[in-house]
């Protein structure tokens, strides 16, 4: 996905009311962890969260890098996948954390994608009741998106993230090399958040997708940056979600979390669901945000250009998808709160979508 060659790395300072951190993106960085958490932390001890597919790859790497600055990691490995993220999982977390000798002046690393960095971030907020967490996310998904604005949590039965907790990170750190391990339905479903970001908030992202070759880390460098960019921004005029404003960053999420859901978190990557999402939510703002037909018919194809799938099988169960939108965190007094866009390049939010457009949308799927 990324040619090799060096590049320098680019800072990128986040900032809100209360939070103030850094985001580094380059190459070559995971080897420099020990050096740049040592600017921003003088504890010793800390907890490296990974899960079963990425330790391997990266934990050493990032160990030694620890190690090297003084510092005394202690790795915590938790099964790959959306099934971990789970309070049960978080308390033996902790429960390990606590076994190490970590205490409340120790930090936190989430080295993974993004069940890594939410789950890591939640136990990073809950831990002697707040410690510091650096993320490191490994997915392209999880480097423009998820390890970005400082939401954390955990799965229920009912529904994703319905317990969790705002935490910022004290730094994020991306480094494209690890995206050359990723498989290419890995990278094509971080695309899907992008091209959220395009759809929501950037006409001109929208135009330079599809054209898109990623073939360099100069080029996928721009593009991860502008994402952040886009992200922060919106989280930075709405941090915990009171005014709408960063509601639009759940545009295609309503219906893209239900079908991850009723398939069982093993049918659809993430990433995946949400494209079907967008489908969907493209279908309700033709009729409730005047979204023009051939704008639609747009996003379809810049979706299906990155092989993100836009028609759901005929025998998946639909009808779990309806069963789980009632638990959707969107949800308020038992109206959905929906992210509809009137064009490429904006989004609102909007209280007159019901279950009966969702369900049509679904259906046509």
């Amino acid at each position: 996905m990324v040619a090799s060659g060096a590049l320098s790395h680019s800072v990128l300072q986040i900032r809100g009311g209360a939070y103030r951190y850094p985001a580094l993106v380059g190459t070559g960085l995971l080897d420099q962890v020990g050096e740049h958490t040592r600017k921003y932390l003088s504890s010793e001890r800390c907890a490296i969260i990974s899960d079963s597919h990425v330790a391997p790859l990266f934990a050493n790497r990032v160990k030694k890098s620890l190690v090297t600055v003084g510092l005394r990691p202690t790795l915590i490995t938790i099964p790959a996948g959306e099934k971990s993220k789970t309070l049960q999982q978080a308390g033996a977390i902790c429960d390990q954390m606590i076994a190490a000798g970590l205490d409340r002046q120790s930090f936190v690393i989430g080295l993974g994608g993004g069940v890594v960095g939410d789950i890591s971030g939640f136990v990073a907020a809950i831990y002697h009741r707040g410690i510091p967490h650096v993320q490191i996310p490994t997915t392209l998904l999880a480097m423009v998106d998820s390890s970005i604005g400082g939401k954390t949590g955990v799965n229920t039965r009912d529904g994703k993230n319905l317990i969790g907790a705002i935490h910022h990170p004290l730094l994020v750190i991306d480094d494209l090399d690890v995206l050359k391990t990723l498989p290419r339905h890995e990278f094509n479903q971080g695309c899907a958040e992008i091209i959220k970001h395009a759809v929501i908030a950037d006409a001109k992202m929208f135009q330079t997708l599809q054209s898109w070759k990623a073939s360099d880390a100069l080029a996928l460098q721009k593009l991860i940056k502008r994402n952040i960019a886009i992200k922060s921004n919106i989280v930075t005029k709405d941090e915990r979600d009171r005014i709408g404003e960063r509601a639009r960053l759940n545009f295609g999420h309503t219906v893209g979390h239900a079908i991850e859901r009723a398939g069982g978190y093993r049918k659809f990557l993430h990433g995946e669901a949400l494209s079907l999402g967008i489908v969907a939510a493209c279908a309700i703002s033709i009729k409730h945000a005047a979204l023009p037909p051939g704008q639609r018919d747009t996003i379809v194809d810049l979706l299906r250009q990155f092989n993100l799938p836009t028609r759901l099988p005929k025998n998946f169960p639909r009808k779990k998808t309806f069963d789980t939108l009632k638990f959707d965190k969107k949800f308020e007094g038992g109206r959905v709160r929906f992210v509809v866009t009137p064009r490429i390049g904006a989004a609102r939010l909007t209280n007159d979508v019901t279950l009966g457009d969702i369900r049509k949308a679904v259906e046509q799927l």
